[in-house]
């Protein structure tokens, strides 16, 4: 069946051609490695199911994890928002795997053993220096064993030198993934030895907490090995804890970055009998198996020799065992019992240590596979139009869960899933891979320690949430993204481009020109927003390509910016205001705001607060007349207190209103004070730029004033406008030292021009360097008692006699 087209949202399906045809939507499907029509499950083709995986929640989400789900999010919203599909969008939390229990285990032993020791005892230095060394023997193989903390950062860096300066461990090609884990282990055991070292100087005396932040990350894989396996799992408070801090951390995060929330939202802890019973539904239907330590296996053979293809998604990777590895967890039990290395867990008998849950194989957990098979299907049923995640979760994640779910929704006597009509069968129509983020050449990501948490990013400035939004929609969604200051840069100028259009756009609005427009331009400007509108529907259709739909916002702001000094009409610009305007909502970068056809123009931030309108308009109005009969030099104390009459603020307003009330009134209160005494009119614009540049800028409120009569243009202060200022604040500031340093210069040289005045001439050469003098004081004998040249006898007298004028023109001063 054809996909369903629905209008797209600038185009009214009241005047659309009957023989115009839009182009059909293709998405990039990692399923067939090719972009492929888009076709709903739903008959009417209108409803879409979604299931994405979500966070494995243990740590603050950091950028990496931003790229995903924004991207994500933006998908989304074009499919609801531009295409109209009716989406259901369920995403898990993983709050059980062996990176929680690990996690938890280690913060809950940590959390006890500096609860036991609040100083820093020889118990803890002992127990530190032999994590240290474990730490070390571990991760930093290269490292002679026994390396004394006080000598690791030499050590090190002989060792490891070739890494430490940006080169890889073997071989001359470039530094990967590998090398940046060895810098983090350096880093983490340099924090560790730089601690002790100090701790062992008894002349320095280190605090408990700062010993142990920085100890921590060599403690916590210590701990757990001496005391992990003796822990009471039963209590799963111990993991719990520390999920459900960072599931709600994570939610936090991603509305702030202003990701909509899930529709359903699903916990691997709260499926437990469901996991159960998938997973024996998978063994009843042959493709799965138990073992003697309680965990079950899915058979790989058996599901092939069905009929079925297991690493679809990525088959080259079938046979890469550290992906393998990877996929079955560190915690988990090797069994010589599996009948390929390559089957994977399904359920894990729990070890000492471990969470567990009843089943019957016995106490075990859920394998990281499974988890989502169950919800997804728990939720959506046999079969989902889009599944999503990260590219690194691809294989053996989504590939695992593909099979899995394939075998619990087999038909028995055939061994294959629910049939399409054409013969084949799978779970999940579309599958989304969101490219990674990478900085440096390395991805970011937990394990490496190479990433800026999302609220650290946002708290110190560094990002908004729009501008990361913006850098993401610059990239394909399924390709990398690596940050970079030309990336940065680009970013930020298409956001500066759009804010200024959509503050001109709402100035036009609000003060609308009557002159006759110039047709051609204006016919222009409509012809190119009808090509942005069709191109920007190919980009979309071309599997959400953003960059280009991007661009093509970027080419129309052009084009209205090399007209905008000719005479355009109203409604054209506005039109093309209009429908910028629903889509960058549809993007996401116009905050909690939906799609409006209506007459909603710019995006969270280009206006003032609607609140402060009111007031704000008025005053700038009073402002314009004020300012422009002062520079013509006509105005008069009549003219002034009937200009400050014409709005008045009521007496009583809401608190949020007062600052904007007060400023309005302030301003007419000292206009009709300047009026009173007939001020002249550089007192009248003196006031004029203290509401622009004081009282307004204090409130973040900016009045852009014009040329040619226009009005100011009211905006807010944005970073464009702050960083504008600070660079004119710093070049005054600048002009205003250079002048203090001349004048500096000036005055040091003129009083030591006044010094040197007051030094007769008939004295200035009475110096060792001499031994007689005429009666003028000239020199005639040098130190030795030879005769002066009458070279330099000449060149002396040059200088008394211009000593000579200097003091006695000085001398005249000081008797006069």
């Amino acid at each position: 069946m054809a996909t369903t087209r629905q209008q797209p949202v600038w185009q009214d399906p009241k005047t659309q051609s009957k023989a115009e045809t839009l182009p059909a939507l293709k998405v990039y499907n990692s399923l067939t490695r090719s972009k492929t029509p888009f076709t709903p499950l739903d008959p009417a083709g209108k409803a879409v199911t979604w299931y994405a995986c979500g966070p494995t929640v243990y740590d603050d989400a950091h950028l990496g994890h931003a790229r995903n789900y924004v991207s994500t999010d933006i998908i989304r919203r074009i499919m609801r928002d531009y295409f109209k599909f009716d989406m259901k969008f369920v995403m898990n939390i993983t709050d059980v795997d062996d990176k929680i229990i690990l996690r938890g285990r280690q913060q809950h032993l940590f959390g006890e053993f500096v609860e036991k020791h609040k100083e820093i005892d020889e118990e803890v230095l002992d127990t530190t220096t032999k994590a240290y060394a474990a730490y070390i023997k571990k991760n930093l193989k290269e490292l002679p064993e026994g390396v004394d903390p006080q000598h690791f950062p030499a050590e090190s860096m002989r060792v490891y030198q070739k890494v430490l300066f940006g080169g890889a461990l073997e071989g001359d090609g470039p530094a990967g993934d590998k090398e940046a884990k060895v810098k983090m282990h350096i880093k983490t055991a340099t924090s560790a030895a730089e601690v002790l070292s100090s701790a062992s100087d008894t002349s320095k005396k280190i605090k408990p907490a700062e010993f142990y932040a920085r100890a921590e990350d060599v403690l916590l894989p210590y701990l757990d090995s001496l005391y992990g396996a003796a822990l009471d799992t039963s209590d799963h408070s111990i993991f719990t804890k520390l999920t459900k801090k960072f599931e709600d951390r994570f939610m936090e995060d991603v509305r702030a970055l202003n990701c909509l929330d899930p529709d359903v939202l699903t916990r691997v802890t709260e499926y437990g009998p469901q996991i159960v019973d998938f997973v024996q539904k998978i063994e009843k239907n042959s493709f799965g198996y138990a073992t003697s330590d309680g965990s079950v296996y899915f058979d790989i053979d058996a599901f092939e020799k069905a009929g079925n293809n297991y690493s679809r998604l990525e088959p080259w990777n079938r046979g890469n065992q550290e992906l393998q590895a990877d996929g079955e967890g560190s915690l988990t039990n090797k069994t010589s019992e599996k009948r390929s290395d390559a089957d994977f867990a399904l359920w894990k008998s729990s070890k000492p240590g471990e969470p567990y849950w009843p089943s019957p194989w016995g106490q075990g957990r859920p394998g990281w596979h499974i988890e989502c098979s169950a919800m997804a299907s728990d939720v959506l049923g046999p079969k989902i139009d889009i599944h999503s995640g990260g590219i690194d979760l691809a294989f053996p994640h989504h590939d695992n869960e593909l099979a899995q779910s394939e075998a619990f929704w087999a038909n028995q006597e055939t061994g294959h899933g629910h049939d399409h009509g054409d013969g084949t069968h799978q779970w999940v129509n579309y599958f989304l891979h969101m490219g990674h983020l990478s900085i440096s050449g390395s991805k970011m990501s937990k394990s490496l320690k190479n990433f800026t948490t999302i609220r650290e990013a946002l708290q110190r400035g560094e990002w908004t949430p729009r501008g990361l939004r913006i850098v993401f929609l610059l990239g394909g969604w399924h390709d990398g993204v690596e940050i970079t200051p030309e990336l940065v840069k680009a970013g930020e100028s298409w956001e500066d481009k759009v804010q200024n259009f959509f503050l001109k756009a709402q100035d036009l609005q609000r003060n609308p020109k009557t002159s006759t427009p110039n047709a051609d331009a204006d016919s222009a400007l409509a012809e190119a927003l009808s090509s942005a509108q069709s191109a920007l529907d190919v980009a979309l259709c071309d599997s959400f390509d953003t960059p280009a739909a991007m661009r093509t916002i970027s080419q129309l702001i052009t084009q209205y910016n090399a007209r905008e000094k000719e005479m355009l009409s109203p409604e054209t610009v506005l039109s093309a205001a209009r429908w910028i305007t629903n889509i960058v909502t549809v993007f996401g970068l116009n905050g909690s705001a939906r799609v409006d056809a209506a007459n909603a123009i710019g995006w969270a931030g280009a206006d003032i607060p609607d609140v402060a309108k009111q007031f704000i308009y008025p005053a700038a109005k009073l402002r314009d007349e004020i300012r422009r009969r002062a520079i013509a030099g006509q105005i008069s104390s009549e003219e002034v207190e009937r200009l400050a009459s014409e709005d008045v603020a009521a007496k009583h307003q809401e608190m949020n209103a007062v600052p904007y009330a007060e400023v309005l009134s302030q301003f007419q209160e000292d206009v009709r004070a300047l009026g009173s005494k007939s001020a002249p009119s550089k007192d009248y614009l003196a006031l004029c730029d203290k509401l622009r540049d004081v009282q307004l800028w204090d409130l973040g409120i900016y009045l852009e004033d014009r040329e040619g009569g226009q009005p100011a243009m009211v905006r807010p202060v944005d970073q464009q406008l702050v960083a504008e200022r600070a660079d004119k604040e710093a070049r005054e500031q600048a002009k205003k030292d250079a002048k203090a340093k001349r004048e500096k210069e000036e005055a040091e040289k003129a009083a030591k021009k006044l010094e040197q005045a007051k030094l007769s001439h008939l004295d200035m050469y009475k110096t060792k360097e001499y031994s007689a003098w005429d009666d003028e004081g000239l020199p005639t004998k040098d130190a030795k008692g030879d005769e002066i040249p009458k070279n330099k006898t000449k060149k002396l007298k040059k200088e008394w006699e211009k000593q000579k004028k200097l003091h006695e023109e000085w001398k005249a001063r000081s008797t006069s």
